[in-house]
């Protein structure tokens, strides 16, 4: 089990998505060439979908990969699954790159402390979906993007480090997310980096104090 200080072996991640899985490669590519290099390995990159793009992605990067499908199964048992076959994998930390599931907290209590999430917002301002959505609607001239450690609510975990995103000029949706995105792919590997090195205060910053039953909604796919 990881702790905030620097180690000697290589971190071993599981990398979870249900869709494309962008942050994925990006993370991948920093363990491959980039801030990751030395500190980590791709233990396996998991999905709920057999048939998520992200997976023949994730193989064609030399990734192993695994999948459960998480169709018609009940939360709880389904992650009860999910939970053994990633133990199998011996991974160090769990990377959240579009998971579209809540983590029951069967999941979360078995890797508590281990398992991050990104998200394009201020999670003190916007939790849940649409986030890019929101920031483009309300016509903000910045919105932040947010690394921060899994709990038990939607996205109110202790955030471990967050960037803003310029959106001054930018007209449409699409533009909205290209930057927020670029701003993801960046921050998450060296957020990663920055925990596994030790660099990160021992205090993180808690997270909204948010009622998942009043925000239920999965996370996004990014």
């Amino acid at each position: 089990m990881p702790t905030n200080a620097p180690t000697d072996r290589k971190q071993r991640l599981a990398i979870l998505l249900s869709g494309r899985g962008s942050n994925m490669v990006a993370l991948v590519k920093a363990v491959q060439n980039g801030v990751l290099r030395e500190l980590a390995e791709v233990a396996v990159v998991f999905s709920n979908h057999p048939e998520a793009p992200g997976l023949a992605t994730a193989a064609d990067l030399g990734c192993p990969t695994a999948s459960l499908s998480s169709q018609g199964r009940k939360r709880v048992a389904f992650d009860a699954d999910v939970v053994e076959l990633l133990r199998g994998y011996q991974p160090d930390y769990l990377i959240l790159a579009g998971y579209m599931r809540i983590l029951s907290p069967v999941f979360i209590r078995a890797f508590a402390g281990r398992i991050l999430n990104i998200h394009p917002a201020d999670t003190h301002q916007h939790q849940g979906l649409h986030a890019y959505e929101w920031a483009f609607e309300n016509q903000l001239p910045e919105t932040k993007i947010t690394v921060h450690l899994v709990d038990e609510g939607l996205d109110t975990g202790p955030v471990l480090a967050q960037r803003s995103v310029d959106l001054r000029g930018a007209n449409t949706l699409a533009e909205v997310e290209r930057r927020g995105l670029a701003v993801e792919h960046e921050l998450y590997a060296e957020t990663l980096a920055r925990l596994i090195t030790g660099q990160l205060p021992s205090q993180t910053t808690p997270g909204p104090q948010v009622s998942v039953a009043e925000n239920w909604q999965p996370a996004t796919d990014n």
